[in-house]
């Protein structure tokens, strides 16, 4: 314990690595503070909305069902559908920046209403958030180099660095990694104070807040040991920090857009843009098309509705929505390449962060905080769910012809979100814990003291 104390003290009298300590958990805090407020947001936006939808769907109630057309209602009720925020999202907002969490949806063409979320400002997403995430994968690594760069050439400046050495155990090895440990240790407490506190103020799951303390525990333990393995054998401050920098730059900047460049070359994604316009198409080619012919094409489909009478002379609701949902299943092979080719780039990605810890703690801290790129497809499948469920109301409406009341309006299918299983992303953790191992036996191979570098 007193060997712990008299490190504390050591450490209290040097203002440059209390400062940056201090700056740590400061902005380890902001980033808490902005992410809980982002979400707090978003709550608020969802129930405003919900009560937006309800006086809405009243007020229109009367007037959409006046004539007793199920197309009319139809073709005029938006659904609301939200993508609320988990309880740990305030960590890392992810794709949440850059999707909407909020989709307004009617009974037709569903791909044209899907994608259309993704026509956002691009330079208005280029800056980030400044999140938990951002705070962790990018500055924690930079206080860290500050705080051990120069654990042995400070003794050397100091004149201590020959009597450390001559302690017993041949090179002083329980002091120099009690003393990086201690930096360390404060440094992950930095960290984790804000998000514990948040935690339980949100009321996140044990397994959740469990995985996020795991992966920031196991990037910081790699980043320490890494700093501590080449501060122990460069002999220069200078040096050792200049390799240090360069290797966040390599491992947190380069690598990683190099990656992605090979990953967008190899595995192509088409933008969900080209769905949608590839579907409208399909829809306004059907204006042209015969109804006679359009409405078997449908029938071959769905032989349910094949008992409906015959075509009206002028238009037709039942013919309408007969051609929406042809335009659909027009680009459905199309879409399922789509979300196989996201689906596969995601997988890389994932399998990326075995080597690079930045991607490695990102993929884990975006899925724990279900803002990924999987998150986005659950909450399509509930849109597309939810939009199945709806067809499904109408279409007796609309093929067997039948009056549409008040009361039918008021009972349509409303949006439901599925439950999201907590997923403390074991994958992706394995693969930082190695990386993070790794590093520590490396700097626990501390050099003999005729191993220590002695150039000045």
């Amino acid at each position: 314990m007193n060997a712990w104390t008299h490190e504390a003290r050591l450490l209290v009298r040097s203002r440059p690595d209390v400062a940056a300590l201090v700056l740590l958990l400061a902005l380890s805090t902001l980033a808490v503070l902005a992410g809980l407020r982002e979400a707090a947001r978003q709550q608020h936006t969802l129930a405003h909305l919900a009560q937006l939808q309800q006086q809405v769907l009243q007020d229109q109630a009367a007037k959409l069902t006046r004539a007793g057309e199920a197309g009319t209602a139809a073709y005029y009720t938006f659904h609301d559908t939200w993508d609320a925020p988990s309880p740990a999202a305030f960590l890392a907002l992810g794709l949440r920046d850059a999707t909407p969490y909020v989709l307004r949806v009617r009974a037709l063409a569903l791909q044209a209403q899907l994608h259309e979320g993704e026509t956002f400002n691009p330079e208005l997403a280029l800056a980030g958030r400044f999140d938990y995430a951002f705070v962790l994968v990018y500055l924690a690594p930079l206080v860290l180099i500050a705080l051990l760069y120069d654990l042995v050439s400070g003794e050397r400046r100091a004149g201590r660095l020959g009597l450390l050495l001559a302690l017993p155990g041949g090179s002083g090895r329980g002091l120099w990694l009690r003393r990086a440990g201690l930096r360390a240790g404060l440094a992950l407490g930095g960290l984790l104070l804000p998000v514990l506190i948040a935690a339980l103020w949100q009321g996140m799951p044990g397994l959740l807040l469990a995985g996020v303390v795991a992966a920031t525990t196991a990037y910081v333990l790699f980043w320490a040991a890494l700093s501590v393995v080449l501060a122990t054998r460069i002999a220069s401050p200078a040096a050792s920090a200049t390799a240090l920098v360069g290797g966040w730059v390599l491992l947190t900047l380069l690598l990683p857009t190099l990656a992605n460049a090979v990953l967008a070359r190899a595995v192509p994604v088409h933008q969900g843009v080209d769905l949608m316009l590839a579907q409208r198409q399909a829809v306004h080619g059907g204006w042209d098309e015969p109804r006679e012919a359009t409405l078997q094409r449908f029938f071959s489909g769905h032989p349910q509705w094949q008992h409906s009478t015959a075509l009206p002379a002028g238009f037709s609701w039942k013919w309408y929505y007969a051609f929406q949902q042809l335009g659909d299943e027009s680009v459905a092979e199309a879409f399922q390449a789509y979300r196989a080719s996201l689906l596969a780039r995601q997988q890389w990605t994932a399998r990326l962060g075995w080597l690079l810890p930045g991607v490695g703690v990102q993929t884990a801290l975006h899925r724990q905080a279900q803002t990924d790129l999987q998150a986005q497809l659950a909450y399509q499948d509930d849109i597309a769910a939810f939009h199945a469920r709806l067809r499904q109301y109408y279409y007796p409406y609309l093929f067997d012809e039948r009056r549409f009341t008040r009361h039918d309006f008021a009972a349509q299918p409303r949006f439901t979100a599925s439950p999201r299983p907590e997923d403390a992303a074991a994958l992706s953790l394995a693969g930082l814990a190695a990386a993070a191992l790794v590093a520590a036996a490396l700097a626990w191979r501390w050099p003999t003291r005729a191993g220590w570098p002695d150039r000045r």
